[in-house]
């Protein structure tokens, strides 16, 4: 899930907290962040939003396997949006849950030769159960980008401020000189 190109570019998400899996103690580790005034621009800016008001979020990250963490937790961001209808600003509350698991990434599988060696054991995995664990690169995770990771996913592509509803110019607007409607064209003739 995490932009693992970026992040192997080196390039450095708006809003950055990294742990590592050193980090974490056995029983776990409670964790509350906040972005900053300029990382809430700067994450404004990269989804198209005229302000991130505030962005925080309070995690629980624990040992998952022998070398994987499990991050768990709610996202609450509160942001300034543009209404698709009217191109209104309107403020909204995001509130979101975050489970990740996060593992070492697998090496690649060793050829093997044409000798009469055993298939290698097959992991059984249920699909349908869990998605495979993110990479753990490096031993740690920016907790930073994965709230932002899913700040973006959870924003409304197409925002509506609350009670905006498109309507369409009545037909008599277009022979009063009015506005004319684009979909005018495609109105079969008549109506």
């Amino acid at each position: 899930m995490i932009d693992e190109h970026n992040m192997a570019l080196g390039e450095k998400p708006p809003f950055s907290r990294p742990l590592t899996l050193t980090e974490v103690p056995p029983e776990g580790l409670e964790i509350k962040i906040a972005a900053t005034d300029a990382e809430r621009a700067a994450l404004a800016q990269m989804n198209g939003l005229p302000a991130v008001l505030s962005l925080e979020a309070a995690l629980r990250a624990r040992r998952w396997r022998s070398d994987g963490l499990e991050v768990t937790g709610e996202l609450r961001a509160h942001v300034r949006q543009t209404c698709v209808v009217t191109l209104d600003e309107f403020d909204s509350e995001v509130v979101e849950p975050i489970e990740l698991r996060f593992a070492p990434p697998k090496e690649a599988p060793k050829p093997r030769s044409r000798r009469h060696e055993p298939e290698p054991e097959a992991i059984e995995q249920n699909m349908l159960d869990d998605d495979p664990p993110d990479p753990l690169l490096g031993g740690a995770v920016d907790l930073g980008a994965v709230v932002s990771e899913f700040l973006t996913l959870t924003l409304d592509p197409y925002p509506r401020k609350p009670g905006a509803e498109f309507i369409e110019p009545a037909p008599e607007a277009e022979q009063e000189g009015g506005v004319v409607s684009p979909f005018a064209k495609l109105r079969p003739a008549g109506k």
